[in-house]
């Protein structure tokens, strides 16, 4: 049995709902093909991924905020007690309310979702092997939309207890006594931090000689300040070489990232977390004569790929892997299908690292512009002279907004802080109207907030910065 469709799209993560959405939203008759073991949409990101992994950062630092804080601000908290369970079953719950609002969203746009494996068996036909046998679906165009998976260390083999990726640290049992993390990117810090805030000593072993190495250096350097302030240790320019595993934890061997002598870390378990690669084995790809990369990605302009009638989006092409940049692909590339001029900037596309600061970041870095040898100017503002950080007892960070020495056009904005993921979608509006620093030095600012920090930044740029 084969049935017609304009739009199929293997994959519902955040870049292949979304393009459901939109296809649903254009009149577009749109099915949608979910091989998730659990039957739940909303691909890495919602199930395993950001939501909850920000849902235990929020719960672990209300914690460490009760444990820390609460008597210094005069609440007096009595037996505080760690219940980990519930803040476990807390996390499953928020995953489990947005997986069935996906399910609504399909519904309401008149997605038709099915449940299998999707691969491509002809530029304009699917199969889906699903847990009711094989269907096949004719279609003019097919969207790939199969994100991303856990990059693997070889010496280190995941065994999702004692050596877990990303998906087993969102799950521990007990609160380890020691936790190693294997990269110091952004799904690595993040985990680390809630377990440190629930107990753990962590140590963040990375094969670079900083932490956050497509940030922006001075944030780099100052955040790795902040977090070895908060308990974390770090052993940069290393790399792991071997991992056993026994009843009394994991013995891991790292040794310079350049070469040397051998170390031993023992500890209690070992989160891996060296990065992502996209997931594009087992698609047909070949199948349809699809290209990609020689790192899996696939090759693409403007979504298209080497086969007419065939596009891909998200993590499975180049780009940051992250959700709200699939999101925008996904609603771009199905406006290109429609006839419409879909487009997305990926020069303001923002980063964020959801720890206590949190770190985000939009445009280019310091680095990068002077690599590229363009004339800039730099402000800068720290967050113990904005009057609601010293308030909230929250000084840590600064702000730095980067722009064009002739034009004043901002060209990347940096925040080290509380509510920086917040704070920054002001510099991406700014930046994405091609504004100046000095529209965000004019800009009426509420008073006191923490975005009075990123305004006096923006003075800084011209040398007027007022509260500093």
């Amino acid at each position: 049995m084969t049935d017609q469709y304009d739009v199929v799209i293997i994959g519902a993560g955040p870049s292949g709902y979304n393009a459901a959405i939109r296809a649903g939203q254009l009149g577009l008759k749109t099915a949608i093909i979910e091989k998730r073991e659990s039957k739940k949409l909303g691909g890495t990101c919602l199930n395993v991924g950001c939501i909850p992994s920000k849902a235990l950062l929020h719960a672990s630092q209300l914690y460490e905020i009760a444990e820390k804080d609460f008597e210094g601000l005069g609440i007096a908290t009595g037996g505080l007690k760690l219940n980990l369970k519930q803040m476990l079953k807390q996390k499953d719950d928020a995953v489990e309310g947005l997986t069935k609002g996906v399910e609504f969203l399909m519904k309401k746009n008149k997605v038709e979702v099915i449940l299998g494996a999707g691969e491509i068996v002809a530029a304009n036909r699917v199969r889906i092997a699903g847990p009711d046998g094989d269907r096949e679906l004719d279609t003019k165009n097919i969207i790939i939309a199969t994100g991303s998976e856990v990059t693997p260390l070889p010496g280190v083999e995941i065994d999702g207890k004692q050596i877990v990726s990303s998906t087993g640290a969102l799950d521990f049992a007990n609160v380890p006594d020691h936790l190693v993390v294997i990269g110091g990117g952004v799904i690595g810090l993040e985990l680390g931090s809630v377990w440190r805030r629930l107990g753990a000593k962590v140590t963040v072993v990375e094969f670079l000689d900083r932490i956050l190495p497509t940030m922006d250096g001075e944030v780099s350097k100052q955040f790795q300040r902040i977090l070895k302030k908060q308990g974390v240790d770090f052993k940069l320019s290393s790399k792991v070489t071997g991992a056993k595993t026994s009843e009394r934890g994991v013995h891991l061997t790292v040794e310079p990232a350049n070469g040397g002598d051998e170390q031993v870390i023992d500890c209690n378990a070992v989160l891996v977390a060296i990065g992502r690669r996209p997931h594009t084995e087992g698609l047909g790809l070949e199948n349809a004569g699809v290209k990609t990369d020689k790192r899996g990605f696939i090759e693409t302009d403007h979504f298209k790929t080497s086969v007419e009638g065939v596009w891909a989006i998200g993590d499975c092409i180049t780009g940051p892997m992250l959700a709200h940049k699939a999101e925008d692909d996904g609603v771009a590339c199905v406006e290109l299908i429609a006839g419409k001029a879909g487009h997305v900037n990926y020069d303001t596309v923002p980063s964020v690292v959801y720890t206590y600061p949190e770190v985000a970041s939009v445009g280019k870095t310091e680095e990068q512009l002077k690599d590229e040898g363009v004339e800039y100017k730099a402000g800068k503002f720290p967050f113990a002279a904005n009057s609601r950080a010293k308030t909230n007892h929250e000084t840590d960070g600064f702000v730095k907004v980067l722009a064009d020495a002739e034009t004043d056009r901002v060209l990347g904005v940096h925040i080290v802080g509380v509510e920086a993921g917040e704070l920054i979608a002001e510099a991406v509006s700014v930046m994405e109207f091609g504004g100046a620093s000095e529209d965000i030095a004019r800009t009426c600012h509420a008073h006191p907030t923490r975005s009075e920090a990123v305004r006096q930044a923006a003075m800084g740029v011209e040398g007027w910065t007022m509260q500093a």
